[in-house]
C-alpha cells in the first residue's frame, strides 16, 4: 500500500464528463490546441475522470511518455491539471497520479484574453504614435526614423518607400479589442 505524501497546490476539482462537451466547443478546443498541440489535445480527450498515471495515459493514447509528461506539466502550469504523488513503501519510487481541472478552463481562457488585450493595447499605441513608410515592392514597413535613415529607400530591395496610411490597421485593432472586451 502506498503512502500519500503530497498534493499539488491546486483547488480541488471534479474532472467530470463535462470535459468532452467543453473541448468540442471551438474556442476551448482552439485554446487547448494552441497550448498543447495536436498530441496534447488527443491526451486531453482520452483522459479518464479518475486519477491516472502518465504511463497509463501514454498506453491508452499511443503517444510517447515524454510527450504525455510534457503535456501534463503544461496543463499543470496553466492550472488545468493537478497531480498527487504516492511513494511505494517497498521500492521508494514516486508515482504521479494526474487528473484534469476542467473547472479552471474558463479562468485560463480569460487570462489568455486579458494578455491578448494588453498586447493589442501596446500595438494600438505603436500604430497611433508612429508614421509609417512601406516598400513599394512590399518587402517591409518602416517607422519614419528608419525610413529617413535609409533615405526612403528599401534596404532589402532598393525600391522606394512611400507613406503608408495605417488607419485600417488601427480600426481593425480597435474592433478586435472591443470584441475581446465584450467577451470578458
Amino acid at each position: 500500500m502506498a503512502d500519500t505524501i503530497e498534493y499539488a497546490d491546486l483547488p480541488p476539482g471534479d474532472a467530470s464528463g463535462d470535459l468532452l462537451v467543453l473541448i468540442e466547443d471551438h474556442i476551448y478546443r482552439a485554446y487547448l490546441h494552441k497550448l498543447v498541440g495536436e498530441d496534447g489535445l488527443q491526451i486531453v480527450e482520452c483522459m479518464p475522470d479518475e486519477e491516472v498515471t502518465d504511463e497509463y495515459v501514454a498506453e491508452i493514447t499511443g503517444i510517447g511518455l515524454n510527450t504525455v509528461r510534457r503535456t501534463l506539466y503544461l496543463l499543470y502550469e496553466h492550472r488545468l491539471a493537478k497531480y498527487r504523488r504516492e511513494r511505494d513503501p517497498e521500492s521508494g519510487w514516486l508515482t504521479y497520479l494526474w487528473t484534469l481541472c476542467v473547472e479552471n478552463l474558463d479562468r485560463a481562457l480569460e487570462s489568455e484574453t486579458r494578455k491578448l488585450l494588453r498586447k493589442l493595447e501596446e500595438r494600438l499605441s505603436y500604430e497611433k504614435n508612429n508614421i509609417f513608410y512601406a516598400c513599394v515592392n512590399g518587402c517591409a514597413r518602416f517607422v519614419f526614423d528608419e525610413a529617413s535613415e535609409n533615405n526612403f529607400v528599401c534596404p532589402f530591395c532598393g525600391a522606394g518607400l512611400e507613406f503608408m496610411d495605417n488607419d485600417r490597421i488601427v480600426i481593425t485593432i480597435e474592433k478586435k479589442m472591443g470584441e475581446l472586451s465584450e467577451a470578458l
